[in-house]
């Protein structure tokens, strides 16, 4: 038989899942199961962190324990192809959520940019010498209120001068469109795509529980020449996000 939190979890995961209690929407206060004989304080506690754990809630500041949204975000490889011209208004990010009717915006640290010495890591991603000065971006992208992916990319100091990407300002209509803008053309992309548990920190500022796992994408973007022009390296709860390579050319080789 089981545990009566157990009980108690399986039944609101069950509300969660079929409808009953939609994304946005807060659970009961502890307190208040306690009143409806559902178990002490304790229990309820436990089946809550076991929810929480599975990414089905999070707790909020202010509202409680909230229902997670879960729905998938299509983020489709042709995201790239609309945002190349120099001028837009939306970056890859905001074009993808746009045409499924989402809100999505991308959100900048604070410092938008830094120059630093490059991580080997970074380094050998970017094919630079160990240590060499590259500028990192960071930012949230967003839907509604929540966080849905954390991005840090990094940028040669040449590039990054030539494009402007070394501004503290967001970088209105996307890097790739202030690339073309300089004269720097990104011809083509690399993914490595893995996946990992969260780290504590991912968990918090994605706001999932520590059995979401989290999409990891190193992205190098090259320009006509081979260069290495950029590093985007993307953490994503797995249960919000669904990266499309479609359609991808079949060459034979002879």
């Amino acid at each position: 038989m089981a545990s009566k939190w157990k009980a108690l979890a399986d039944q609101l995961a069950a509300e969660i899942r079929d409808g009953t209690r939609p994304p946005g929407s807060s659970l009961p206060h502890i307190l208040d199961l306690v009143a409806q004989g559902k178990g002490s304080k304790a229990t309820v506690n436990r089946a809550y962190q076991e929810l929480e754990a599975a990414g089905l809630v999070s707790s909020q500041r202010g509202r409680g324990t909230v229902v997670r949204d879960r729905t998938r975000v299509r983020v489709p490889l042709s995201r790239y192809e609309h945002v190349l011209a120099p001028g837009g208004a939306r970056g890859p990010w905001e074009t993808a959520t746009a045409e499924q009717g989402l809100d999505g915006r991308m959100e900048v640290d604070d410092p938008a940019a830094e120059t630093l010495d490059a991580p080997d890591d970074v380094a050998d991603r970017l094919e630079l010498d160990a240590g060499a000065p590259v500028v990192r971006r960071r930012r949230r992208a967003m839907i509604g209120r929540e966080v849905v992916a954390l991005q840090t990319a990094w940028y040669p100091l040449a590039v990054a001068e030539a494009a402007g990407l070394d501004s503290p300002q967001k970088i209105k209509g996307g890097v790739l469109g202030a690339l073309v803008g300089a004269g720097i053309v990104p011809t083509e992309a690399e993914e490595y795509v893995t996946a990992d548990a969260p780290s504590t920190e991912q968990a918090a500022q994605l706001s999932i529980g520590a059995r979401v796992s989290v999409l990891l994408v190193d992205r190098v973007t090259r320009d006509e020449t081979g260069r290495a022009i950029e590093l985007v390296r993307i953490a994503g709860a797995a249960d919000r996000l669904s990266l499309v390579y479609a359609p991808l050319p079949l060459k034979i080789r002879k």
